[in-house]
């Protein structure tokens, strides 16, 4: 008899004329085989085979009379293989008896003596391409000549927008908190932080503040189904491109193939569940499939192998989550900022050889603990790639606040122009009776009286209100001082909300009705379907640009911002990412005193700046 060491590898065999992927889960410290054959020892076997294998098959191992093994196994060690490896009734429902009878099996032979001076392993076999790894193959294997014209131009548009929402945003106070937090973090690698030309942080932490200026306002962009996808991205591959010098240097079209397969990743995985095509309800989305499109693009910004992208996801998964709860708070920001943090580190963790779960993405312990009915499907080949980006455009926001709100303020400024005759009249509000609006039930943008800028921007009713006295709503509508005004307080007392039965909680199908009726029984609707920046609807370049222009402006001098549109717009041809990276620093405070006539008046008024920085 030859010994041979029984080795916790992936092996490839054939059972039943199916090809599958041979997974050892447990085996004990040291297994020494003293046979010709290893199938002398397939004692008993289970087979749960379905159409398309997609269901594991379990099997068990023992030693058999002829040839007891040199290693004594303890038997309690069994009764611990059979509880944490061999079976999780979750994993495998529509197979209980058979295990059941399996474990009642092996548990009888803990009597019999050769077991004594013998072993027991479990193994199971799996379709021979987990969901987990057709992710790493799409992600390892996307290249830049799968990038499409259309494609490249609208992330570049998603690039320019966050670019300009980050900026405005570094005049917010979570900013100043989580800045003021990151500073006790140091390394000797740094990354910019956007706007402020003497501050850097570790990468890392970088991504992290920057991610959190994207959404501080809500007002990045919005996908469908619904997350935000660039803010959890974008700040990773500018923090990267300068913290990790490369020769060659990081192109434009490297950030933007990079970029894309973190977006691709994030969609991929919400197309997986009807929960994720709702407004969600339990989990903030971009702090779950926003932690993976974050360590997708950092795997392919950095080269990973296919494995190591593999194991980016399993890590990142474990730092995915973020309740619904916080929403209107100053804590949302941070789930976009965490995304971005935690995907990278995940990305370093697995460079340094960190494993988890192989199959994190295949079962319902794994990522399909986010979403219910989760039902992942393999993706097409690279071949036949076709990017959800191609066919699903994201939506631009025109004033900071939750998108469900932006299809009330399109129908109040249309139910406006039947109550004011003149904009130095306004709206006649003591005439007003009640107003009522007819939206999908969304409780944590039902905020009645709103008493902070975030519970603002997460109100049916303020915003409605906001419309139809004002005539618009833009970043200043959501100061203090505009929220507590008392015509405000009192036109809110007169909003009543409606759910329509036919008015579903998705972006792609909602609308919004509003009908105002006067003291005199007089009433005036309106509705909805879409408003102007929606996908459906989008905006023009020009319209971004100018969008991008006035948030950029509250940071920059105008011949940066001027140099950054012209930067972002052609993208695909930029040699060097320090281009991008050096405009995203701001001018020093040398070149903003040299070029007082090139600022905007409102470059100090708006933006609290950190001691020190």
């Amino acid at each position: 008899m030859r010994s041979r060491r029984l080795l916790l590898e992936r092996k490839y065999v054939t059972v039943r004329s199916l090809n599958l992927n041979l997974l050892v889960l447990y085996v004990s410290s040291v297994c020494v085989i003293q046979t010709d054959c290893i199938s002398d020892y397939l004692f008993a076997l289970v087979f749960p085979v379905v159409s398309g294998m997609k269901s594991s098959i379990t099997i068990f191992l023992c030693p058999n009379q002829k040839h007891p093994l040199q290693y004594p196994f303890a038997a309690p060690a069994i009764s611990i293989s059979i509880s944490s490896a061999a079976f999780s009734y979750s994993e495998l429902p529509s197979f209980p008896i058979q295990a059941l009878k399996m474990q009642q099996m092996l548990y009888s032979f803990e009597n019999d003596s050769f077991l004594d001076s013998g072993w027991c392993a479990v193994l199971t076999f799996f379709p021979l391409k987990s969901i987990t790894e057709s992710f790493a193959s799409m992600i390892h294997g996307l290249r830049v000549d799968h990038l499409t014209d259309g494609v490249i131009q609208r992330s570049k548009r998603m690039i320019l927008d966050s670019l300009g929402v980050g900026f405005l945003g570094t005049g917010t106070e979570v900013f100043h908190k989580v800045t003021q937090y990151s500073k006790i973090y140091s390394s000797n690698t740094s990354s910019t932080v956007w706007g402020r030309p003497d501050f850097r942080l570790p990468p890392t932490y970088a991504a992290f503040v920057n991610g959190v200026a994207v959404h501080s306002m809500d007002f990045d962009d919005t996908w469908h189904p619904a997350t935000h996808p660039s803010g959890a991205v974008l700040p990773v591959l500018t923090a990267l491109s300068e913290a990790l010098p490369q020769t060659p240097r990081f192109s434009g079209l490297d950030l933007l193939l990079a970029f894309n397969v973190g977006i691709e990743v994030q969609g991929r995985l919400m197309h997986f569940s009807k929960e994720a095509k709702d407004i969600p309800k339990r989990f903030h989305p971009p702090s779950v499939v926003g932690t993976l499109g974050s360590a997708a693009a950092a795997s392919k910004f950095l080269g990973l192998s296919l494995t190591k992208c593999r194991e980016a996801l399993a890590i990142a998964v474990s730092h995915a989550g973020a309740p619904m709860a916080n929403a209107a708070t100053q804590t949302k920001p941070l789930h976009i900022g965490n995304a971005a943090k935690h995907g990278m580190e995940a990305t370093f963790l697995a460079m340094l050889g960190l494993q988890g779960n192989k199959r994190i993405l295949d079962v319902e312990s794994g990522f399909g603990a986010f979403y219910a009915n989760y039902s992942p499907d393999d993706l097409p080949s690279l071949d036949s790639h076709i990017w959800l980006l191609d066919q699903q455009d994201v939506a631009f926001k025109s004033f900071p606040a939750h998108l469900a709100t932006h299809w009330v303020a399109d129908t109040a400024a249309a139910v406006r122009k039947h109550l004011v005759v003149s904009e130095r009249a306004g709206l006649p509000t003591d005439n007003i009776e009640r107003v009522v609006l007819r939206i999908p039930e969304v409780q944590y943008v039902n905020r009645p009286f709103p008493g902070s800028e975030h519970e603002a921007r997460h109100s049916f009713q303020y915003v409605a209100c906001a419309m139809l006295l004002d005539g618009r709503v833009t970043v200043p509508s959501f100061h203090s001082q505009q929220i507590n005004r008392p015509q405000v307080t009192e036109l809110l007392k007169k909003v009543e909300l409606e759910h329509p039965s036919d008015n579903l909680p998705s972006f792609d199908t909602l609308y919004c009705e509003i009908s105002i009726t006067l003291k005199d029984g007089t009433t005036f609707t309106e509705r909805s379907d879409t408003f102007y920046g929606h996908w459906r609807k989008p905006l023009s370049q020009e319209d971004l640009q100018k969008k991008f222009r006035a948030n950029a402006s509250k940071v920059l001098c105008r011949d940066t911002v001027e140099r950054l549109v012209k930067v972002v717009e052609n993208l695909e041809d930029l040699e060097d990412c320090s281009t991008l990276t050096t405009l995203l620093k701001g001018p020093s405070a040398q070149e903003e005193a040299s070029k007082p006539s090139l600022m905007f008046s409102s470059h100090h008024t708006t933006s609290p700046r950190l001691a020190g920085t």
